[in-house]
């Protein structure tokens, strides 16, 4: 008997805000630049990169360029970003030692 599998997209698992703040604040735990470019990537094309887009002030071009492969987004993009995915950032003490 053949193994019946089904193709996993991240999308279907972030329809609201909770599950995009838990996948989002998985992506920044783990601090890798490039995940948490793609984590804020699947969001956007959860909700909609136009949509998204539109509600951060840029053009859809602007966010496929900064969420791409070689995306490297301004702060102040990042924060237009998080707004219009309806999450926010927040900062705690780490538990590794101070400089």
């Amino acid at each position: 008997m053949a193994l019946k599998t089904t193709k996993f997209d991240i999308q279907d698992h972030l329809k609201t805000p909770e599950d995009r703040a838990a996948y989002l604040e998985a992506a920044f735990e783990e601090g890798d630049a490039e995940f948490i470019i793609q984590a804020l990537n699947d969001i956007a094309r959860a909700i909609g990169m136009t949509e998204v887009a539109r509600a951060a002030g840029v053009t859809r071009e602007g966010l496929y360029k900064s969420l791409g492969q070689n995306g490297d987004p301004k702060l102040s993009t990042l924060l237009r970003l998080m707004k219009a995915l309806d999450v926010k950032l927040s900062v705690s003490p780490s538990t590794h030692e101070a400089v």
